[in-house]
Protein backbone atom coordinates (compact mmCIF):
# COMPACT_ATOMS: atom_id res chain seq x y z
CA UNK A 1 0.00 0.00 0.00
CA UNK A 2 1.32 3.33 -1.09
CA UNK A 3 2.00 5.87 1.82
CA UNK A 4 1.59 9.52 1.32
CA UNK A 5 3.25 12.72 2.50
CA UNK A 6 1.34 15.05 4.65
CA UNK A 7 -2.25 16.48 3.52
CA UNK A 8 -1.57 14.58 0.29
CA UNK A 9 -4.43 12.42 0.37
CA UNK A 10 -7.57 11.92 2.55
CA UNK A 11 -9.60 9.46 3.66
CA UNK A 12 -13.20 9.95 4.73
CA UNK A 13 -15.81 8.10 6.52
CA UNK A 14 -19.41 9.09 7.50
CA UNK A 15 -21.48 6.51 9.39
CA UNK A 16 -25.58 7.16 8.91
CA UNK A 17 -28.14 5.30 11.22
CA UNK A 18 -31.41 3.49 9.28
CA UNK A 19 -34.44 4.24 10.47
CA UNK A 20 -38.16 3.62 9.98
CA UNK A 21 -39.67 6.63 7.87
CA UNK A 22 -42.86 6.97 10.04
CA UNK A 23 -41.69 6.23 13.56
CA UNK A 24 -38.06 6.73 12.93
CA UNK A 25 -37.14 3.42 15.14
CA UNK A 26 -33.98 2.19 14.08
CA UNK A 27 -34.02 -0.63 11.65
CA UNK A 28 -31.28 -3.70 11.55
CA UNK A 29 -31.31 -3.81 7.62
CA UNK A 30 -27.94 -2.51 7.07
CA UNK A 31 -26.52 -6.64 5.50
CA UNK A 32 -30.23 -6.10 3.14
CA UNK A 33 -28.82 -2.48 1.64
CA UNK A 34 -25.36 -3.81 1.67
CA UNK A 35 -26.14 -7.20 -0.29
CA UNK A 36 -28.70 -5.23 -2.66
CA UNK A 37 -25.61 -4.15 -4.93
CA UNK A 38 -23.15 -6.71 -3.65
CA UNK A 39 -22.25 -10.20 -3.23
CA UNK A 40 -24.28 -11.93 -0.26
CA UNK A 41 -22.41 -11.71 2.92
CA UNK A 42 -20.18 -9.08 1.54
CA UNK A 43 -19.41 -6.54 4.25
CA UNK A 44 -18.09 -3.90 2.24
CA UNK A 45 -19.18 -2.86 -1.87
CA UNK A 46 -18.36 -0.16 -4.25
CA UNK A 47 -21.17 2.38 -5.74
CA UNK A 48 -20.65 5.33 -7.41
CA UNK A 49 -17.39 6.93 -6.51
CA UNK A 50 -17.43 5.78 -3.25
CA UNK A 51 -17.79 2.12 -0.96
CA UNK A 52 -20.63 0.99 1.47
CA UNK A 53 -19.39 -1.27 4.70
CA UNK A 54 -21.07 -2.87 7.53
CA UNK A 55 -20.35 -1.60 10.96
CA UNK A 56 -21.01 -3.20 14.31
CA UNK A 57 -24.63 -2.98 14.49
CA UNK A 58 -27.26 -3.83 11.61
CA UNK A 59 -28.97 -0.28 12.09
CA UNK A 60 -25.49 1.53 10.32
CA UNK A 61 -24.36 1.68 7.30
CA UNK A 62 -20.89 3.67 6.40
CA UNK A 63 -20.02 5.57 3.19
CA UNK A 64 -16.26 6.01 2.68
CA UNK A 65 -13.55 7.07 -0.09
CA UNK A 66 -13.04 5.09 -2.18
CA UNK A 67 -9.31 4.82 -0.89
CA UNK A 68 -7.41 8.09 -0.33
CA UNK A 69 -8.99 10.84 -2.20
CA UNK A 70 -6.18 13.49 -3.75
CA UNK A 71 -8.93 16.74 -2.39
CA UNK A 72 -11.49 17.27 -0.12
CA UNK A 73 -12.88 19.55 -2.35
CA UNK A 74 -15.83 17.87 -4.11
CA UNK A 75 -16.48 15.24 -1.93
CA UNK A 76 -19.28 16.43 -0.27
CA UNK A 77 -21.56 15.92 -3.96
CA UNK A 78 -19.75 12.50 -3.63
CA UNK A 79 -21.37 11.49 -0.87
CA UNK A 80 -24.39 13.55 -0.91
CA UNK A 81 -25.24 11.62 -4.33
CA UNK A 82 -24.99 7.99 -2.41
CA UNK A 83 -27.21 9.47 0.19
CA UNK A 84 -29.93 10.10 -2.21
CA UNK A 85 -29.41 6.46 -3.81
CA UNK A 86 -29.26 5.17 -0.06
CA UNK A 87 -32.66 6.77 0.73
CA UNK A 88 -34.22 5.91 -2.79
CA UNK A 89 -33.12 2.09 -1.99
CA UNK A 90 -34.15 2.35 1.85
CA UNK A 91 -37.71 3.81 0.48
CA UNK A 92 -38.26 -0.09 -0.20
CA UNK A 93 -38.19 -0.81 2.95
CA UNK A 94 -40.54 2.14 4.33
CA UNK A 95 -36.91 3.26 6.04
CA UNK A 96 -34.70 5.83 5.45
CA UNK A 97 -31.23 7.63 6.87
CA UNK A 98 -31.21 9.53 9.77
CA UNK A 99 -27.92 11.95 10.55
CA UNK A 100 -26.68 12.85 13.96
CA UNK A 101 -24.45 11.14 16.23
CA UNK A 102 -26.71 9.28 18.61
CA UNK A 103 -30.49 8.04 18.00
CA UNK A 104 -32.61 10.46 19.99
CA UNK A 105 -34.50 7.71 22.22
CA UNK A 106 -33.13 4.27 21.06
CA UNK A 107 -33.16 1.51 23.69
CA UNK A 108 -29.35 -0.01 22.99
CA UNK A 109 -30.66 -2.90 25.66
CA UNK A 110 -33.35 -3.97 23.33
CA UNK A 111 -32.90 -2.74 19.51
CA UNK A 112 -29.11 -3.97 19.35
CA UNK A 113 -28.61 -6.38 16.60
CA UNK A 114 -24.34 -6.98 15.79
CA UNK A 115 -23.78 -7.33 12.36
CA UNK A 116 -24.24 -10.82 11.85
CA UNK A 117 -22.14 -11.80 8.43
CA UNK A 118 -18.83 -12.87 7.54
CA UNK A 119 -15.87 -13.72 10.27
CA UNK A 120 -17.53 -12.84 13.49
CA UNK A 121 -14.64 -13.22 15.43
CA UNK A 122 -13.92 -9.45 16.01
CA UNK A 123 -17.52 -8.69 16.86
CA UNK A 124 -17.98 -11.60 19.11
CA UNK A 125 -14.78 -10.95 21.23
CA UNK A 126 -15.76 -7.19 21.49
CA UNK A 127 -19.16 -8.41 22.74
CA UNK A 128 -17.66 -10.92 25.09
CA UNK A 129 -15.34 -9.28 26.79
CA UNK A 130 -17.51 -5.35 26.84
CA UNK A 131 -21.39 -6.26 25.97
CA UNK A 132 -21.42 -4.47 23.19
CA UNK A 133 -25.23 -3.68 23.90
CA UNK A 134 -24.39 -0.19 25.25
CA UNK A 135 -24.69 3.97 23.77
CA UNK A 136 -20.78 3.51 23.56
CA UNK A 137 -20.83 0.54 21.17
CA UNK A 138 -24.47 0.71 19.48
CA UNK A 139 -25.53 4.07 19.26
CA UNK A 140 -22.94 6.35 18.00
CA UNK A 141 -22.50 7.68 14.59
CA UNK A 142 -19.52 9.57 13.86
CA UNK A 143 -17.07 11.33 10.77
CA UNK A 144 -13.59 9.95 10.59
CA UNK A 145 -10.79 11.58 8.69
CA UNK A 146 -7.40 9.92 7.85
CA UNK A 147 -4.59 11.82 7.51
CA UNK A 148 -1.29 10.58 5.80
CA UNK A 149 2.31 10.77 6.75
CA UNK A 150 5.67 9.20 5.76
CA UNK A 151 8.46 8.44 8.67
CA UNK A 152 8.59 9.69 12.30
CA UNK A 153 9.57 13.31 11.70
CA UNK A 154 5.94 13.90 9.25
CA UNK A 155 4.45 11.65 12.13
CA UNK A 156 5.40 13.41 15.03
CA UNK A 157 4.87 16.71 13.26
CA UNK A 158 1.25 15.84 12.52
CA UNK A 159 0.40 13.64 15.90
CA UNK A 160 1.07 16.95 17.66
CA UNK A 161 -0.55 19.10 16.18
CA UNK A 162 -4.16 16.95 16.04
CA UNK A 163 -3.28 16.41 20.05
CA UNK A 164 -3.52 20.50 20.17
CA UNK A 165 -6.31 20.78 17.81
CA UNK A 166 -8.45 17.48 19.09
CA UNK A 167 -10.05 19.18 22.28
CA UNK A 168 -11.24 22.41 20.24
CA UNK A 169 -13.54 19.66 18.18
CA UNK A 170 -16.08 18.86 19.95
CA UNK A 171 -17.27 22.64 20.21
CA UNK A 172 -17.78 22.54 16.40
CA UNK A 173 -18.99 19.07 15.56
CA UNK A 174 -21.02 17.97 18.42
CA UNK A 175 -24.78 17.03 17.29
CA UNK A 176 -25.43 14.11 19.91
CA UNK A 177 -27.51 15.94 23.04
CA UNK A 178 -30.17 13.66 23.68
CA UNK A 179 -30.02 10.33 24.97
CA UNK A 180 -33.10 8.13 25.67
CA UNK A 181 -35.51 10.96 25.26
CA UNK A 182 -34.05 13.19 27.30
CA UNK A 183 -31.48 16.08 27.17
CA UNK A 184 -27.94 14.81 28.41
CA UNK A 185 -25.10 16.52 30.62
CA UNK A 186 -23.18 16.97 27.56
CA UNK A 187 -23.84 18.33 24.12
CA UNK A 188 -21.66 15.68 22.93
CA UNK A 189 -23.19 12.78 24.62
CA UNK A 190 -21.69 10.35 21.90
CA UNK A 191 -18.22 11.29 23.12
CA UNK A 192 -19.59 10.82 26.63
CA UNK A 193 -20.80 7.57 26.03
CA UNK A 194 -17.55 6.92 23.61
CA UNK A 195 -15.14 7.46 26.91
CA UNK A 196 -16.20 4.85 28.57
CA UNK A 197 -17.24 2.29 26.80
CA UNK A 198 -14.07 0.22 27.45
CA UNK A 199 -13.55 1.15 31.39
CA UNK A 200 -13.07 -2.53 31.98
CA UNK A 201 -9.77 -2.02 30.02
CA UNK A 202 -9.14 1.79 30.51
CA UNK A 203 -5.71 1.59 28.66
CA UNK A 204 -7.46 1.00 25.58
CA UNK A 205 -9.32 4.42 25.63
CA UNK A 206 -6.89 6.44 27.44
CA UNK A 207 -7.94 10.00 28.13
CA UNK A 208 -9.00 9.96 24.68
CA UNK A 209 -6.63 12.59 23.67
CA UNK A 210 -3.35 10.43 22.91
CA UNK A 211 -0.07 11.16 24.78
CA UNK A 212 2.36 12.62 23.05
CA UNK A 213 4.99 10.65 21.11
CA UNK A 214 7.61 11.10 18.75
CA UNK A 215 8.43 8.05 16.65
CA UNK A 216 6.37 4.72 16.01
CA UNK A 217 8.52 3.31 17.48
CA UNK A 218 7.70 5.27 20.83
CA UNK A 219 4.14 4.98 20.26
CA UNK A 220 3.71 1.36 20.08
CA UNK A 221 5.87 1.23 22.99
CA UNK A 222 3.58 3.36 25.06
CA UNK A 223 0.55 2.66 23.52
CA UNK A 224 -0.14 -0.07 22.25
CA UNK A 225 1.38 -2.39 24.03
CA UNK A 226 -0.07 -1.53 27.38
CA UNK A 227 -2.93 -2.23 25.49
CA UNK A 228 -2.23 -5.74 23.86
CA UNK A 229 -0.52 -6.97 27.72
CA UNK A 230 -4.31 -5.37 29.18
CA UNK A 231 -6.29 -7.38 26.85
CA UNK A 232 -3.95 -10.57 27.00
CA UNK A 233 -6.04 -12.02 29.73
CA UNK A 234 -9.45 -11.61 28.01
CA UNK A 235 -8.03 -12.51 24.26
CA UNK A 236 -5.86 -15.56 24.78
CA UNK A 237 -6.01 -15.87 21.03
CA UNK A 238 -4.70 -12.16 20.20
CA UNK A 239 -8.12 -11.65 18.31
CA UNK A 240 -7.71 -8.17 18.95
CA UNK A 241 -3.66 -7.92 19.07
CA UNK A 242 -3.76 -4.97 16.19
CA UNK A 243 -3.02 -1.11 16.01
CA UNK A 244 -7.33 -0.64 15.62
CA UNK A 245 -8.31 -1.71 18.84
CA UNK A 246 -6.53 1.70 20.24
CA UNK A 247 -9.69 3.88 20.82
CA UNK A 248 -8.54 6.87 21.74
CA UNK A 249 -9.85 9.97 20.06
CA UNK A 250 -7.09 9.86 17.34
CA UNK A 251 -5.43 7.08 16.17
CA UNK A 252 -2.20 6.11 14.39
CA UNK A 253 -2.52 3.66 11.84
CA UNK A 254 0.87 2.65 10.89
CA UNK A 255 0.09 -0.10 8.14
CA UNK A 256 -1.69 2.56 6.37
CA UNK A 257 0.34 5.35 7.32
CA UNK A 258 -1.84 7.59 8.67
CA UNK A 259 -3.66 9.16 11.66
CA UNK A 260 -7.37 8.81 11.80
CA UNK A 261 -9.37 11.43 13.96
CA UNK A 262 -12.52 9.39 15.37
CA UNK A 263 -13.87 12.52 17.57
CA UNK A 264 -16.16 13.92 15.25
CA UNK A 265 -20.07 13.58 15.18
CA UNK A 266 -21.48 13.55 11.99
CA UNK A 267 -23.55 16.67 11.04
CA UNK A 268 -27.12 17.24 9.12
CA UNK A 269 -25.90 16.37 5.75
CA UNK A 270 -22.14 15.78 3.73
CA UNK A 271 -21.94 19.52 3.03
CA UNK A 272 -21.57 20.40 6.70
CA UNK A 273 -19.29 17.51 7.23
CA UNK A 274 -16.65 17.96 4.36
CA UNK A 275 -16.82 21.88 5.38
CA UNK A 276 -16.15 20.98 8.64
CA UNK A 277 -13.37 18.71 7.69
CA UNK A 278 -11.54 21.32 5.13
CA UNK A 279 -11.50 23.70 8.27
CA UNK A 280 -9.80 21.19 10.40
CA UNK A 281 -7.27 20.41 7.94
CA UNK A 282 -6.81 24.43 7.62
CA UNK A 283 -6.18 24.49 11.28
CA UNK A 284 -3.97 21.28 10.94
CA UNK A 285 -1.75 22.27 8.03
CA UNK A 286 -0.98 25.73 10.11
CA UNK A 287 -0.29 24.09 13.49
CA UNK A 288 2.28 21.41 11.65
CA UNK A 289 4.08 24.86 10.20
CA UNK A 290 3.94 26.08 13.22
CA UNK A 291 2.11 29.26 12.38
CA UNK A 292 0.71 29.56 16.23
CA UNK A 293 3.94 28.30 18.25
CA UNK A 294 6.79 26.20 17.19
CA UNK A 295 6.61 22.44 17.51
CA UNK A 296 8.34 22.04 20.93
CA UNK A 297 5.86 24.43 22.80
CA UNK A 298 2.92 22.34 21.79
CA UNK A 299 4.16 18.56 21.34
CA UNK A 300 4.71 17.90 24.95
CA UNK A 301 1.65 19.62 26.38
CA UNK A 302 0.21 17.09 29.40
CA UNK A 303 -2.37 15.01 28.07
CA UNK A 304 -4.19 15.37 31.12
CA UNK A 305 -4.11 19.33 30.34
CA UNK A 306 -5.31 18.47 26.99
CA UNK A 307 -7.86 16.10 28.00
CA UNK A 308 -9.34 18.56 30.70
CA UNK A 309 -9.85 21.03 27.70
CA UNK A 310 -11.42 18.10 25.81
CA UNK A 311 -13.60 17.30 28.44
CA UNK A 312 -14.85 20.89 28.68
CA UNK A 313 -15.99 21.11 25.17
CA UNK A 314 -17.40 18.01 24.88
CA UNK A 315 -20.02 19.47 27.74
CA UNK A 316 -20.25 23.19 27.15
CA UNK A 317 -18.90 23.57 23.52
CA UNK A 318 -17.59 27.00 22.50
CA UNK A 319 -18.45 28.33 25.93
CA UNK A 320 -16.18 26.20 27.33
CA UNK A 321 -12.89 28.11 28.97
CA UNK A 322 -9.21 28.44 28.19
CA UNK A 323 -7.15 29.26 31.41
CA UNK A 324 -3.86 27.05 31.47
CA UNK A 325 -1.42 29.60 30.19
CA UNK A 326 0.63 27.01 28.76
CA UNK A 327 -2.36 25.77 26.57
CA UNK A 328 -2.92 29.30 25.26
CA UNK A 329 0.36 30.11 24.69
CA UNK A 330 0.75 26.81 22.08
CA UNK A 331 -2.57 28.73 20.74
CA UNK A 332 -0.71 32.10 19.94
CA UNK A 333 -2.08 33.92 22.65
CA UNK A 334 0.82 34.01 25.36
CA UNK A 335 -0.19 37.43 26.97
CA UNK A 336 -4.12 35.97 27.17
CA UNK A 337 -5.15 34.83 31.21
CA UNK A 338 -8.71 33.43 29.76
CA UNK A 339 -10.67 32.75 26.45
CA UNK A 340 -13.88 30.94 25.40
CA UNK A 341 -13.02 28.19 22.84
CA UNK A 342 -15.72 29.88 20.72
CA UNK A 343 -13.35 32.90 20.57
CA UNK A 344 -10.35 30.95 19.92
CA UNK A 345 -11.61 28.93 17.08
CA UNK A 346 -12.94 32.59 15.29
CA UNK A 347 -9.30 33.68 15.28
CA UNK A 348 -7.11 30.75 14.38
CA UNK A 349 -10.44 30.38 11.72
CA UNK A 350 -9.85 33.81 11.03
CA UNK A 351 -5.96 33.36 10.49
CA UNK A 352 -6.52 30.59 7.67
CA UNK A 353 -9.73 32.16 5.77
CA UNK A 354 -9.85 33.97 3.11
CA UNK A 355 -12.76 35.89 1.28
CA UNK A 356 -12.82 32.77 -1.18
CA UNK A 357 -12.57 29.99 0.92
CA UNK A 358 -15.23 27.14 0.27
CA UNK A 359 -15.48 26.17 3.56
CA UNK A 360 -16.00 29.12 5.23
CA UNK A 361 -20.02 29.96 5.30
CA UNK A 362 -20.85 26.87 7.15
CA UNK A 363 -17.83 27.45 9.41
CA UNK A 364 -19.33 30.83 10.27
CA UNK A 365 -22.97 29.25 10.80
CA UNK A 366 -21.49 27.09 13.22
CA UNK A 367 -19.62 29.83 15.20
CA UNK A 368 -22.64 32.27 14.73
CA UNK A 369 -25.43 29.51 15.40
CA UNK A 370 -23.65 27.60 17.37
CA UNK A 371 -22.64 23.59 16.64
CA UNK A 372 -25.76 20.90 15.45
CA UNK A 373 -26.69 20.01 19.17
CA UNK A 374 -26.83 23.62 20.12
CA UNK A 375 -29.02 24.13 17.42
CA UNK A 376 -31.45 21.18 18.30
CA UNK A 377 -31.40 22.22 21.89
CA UNK A 378 -33.74 25.61 20.73
CA UNK A 379 -35.54 23.40 18.56
CA UNK A 380 -36.49 21.13 20.81
CA UNK A 381 -37.00 22.99 24.06
CA UNK A 382 -35.70 22.02 27.22
CA UNK A 383 -38.18 19.67 28.24
CA UNK A 384 -39.04 17.99 24.77
CA UNK A 385 -41.74 15.31 24.49
CA UNK A 386 -41.04 12.23 22.81
CA UNK A 387 -43.46 13.61 19.80
CA UNK A 388 -41.24 17.41 19.72
CA UNK A 389 -38.46 15.13 19.35
CA UNK A 390 -39.68 13.21 16.02
CA UNK A 391 -40.85 16.73 14.59
CA UNK A 392 -37.16 17.86 15.06
CA UNK A 393 -35.51 14.62 14.01
CA UNK A 394 -37.32 14.53 11.18
CA UNK A 395 -36.47 17.63 9.70
CA UNK A 396 -32.81 16.71 10.34
CA UNK A 397 -34.00 13.83 8.18
CA UNK A 398 -34.70 16.16 5.68
CA UNK A 399 -31.54 17.95 5.82
CA UNK A 400 -29.79 14.85 4.82
CA UNK A 401 -31.98 14.50 1.94
CA UNK A 402 -32.14 17.85 0.65
CA UNK A 403 -28.52 18.60 1.73
CA UNK A 404 -28.96 21.48 3.49
CA UNK A 405 -27.56 22.76 6.84
CA UNK A 406 -30.40 22.60 9.88
CA UNK A 407 -30.87 26.16 10.63
CA UNK A 408 -33.54 27.77 13.23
Amino acid sequence: MPHWHLFERYGVELEYMIVDTGSLQVRPIADKIVHAIGAERKNEVKHGKLRWSNELVLHVIELKTDGPAKRLEGLAEDFQAEVAYLNDLLGEYACMLLPTAMHPWMDPLKETRLWPHGDQSIYNTFDRIFNCKGHGWSNLQSTHLNLPFIGDEEFHRLHSAIRLILPLLPALAASSPIIEGKIGSHLDMRLEAYRNNCARIPSITGLVVPEAVTSQAAYESSILEPIYADLAPHDPEEILRDEWVNARGAIARFSRGTVEIRVLDIQECPAMDLALLQGIVALLRATTQEQWSPLSHYSKLSTETLAELFSATSRKGAAARITNPELLAAFGKPKARNLTVGTLLEDLFSDVCTEHTTWRSPIELILNQGNLSQRILRATGIDPSRHQLRKVYEDLAGCLAAGEAFVN
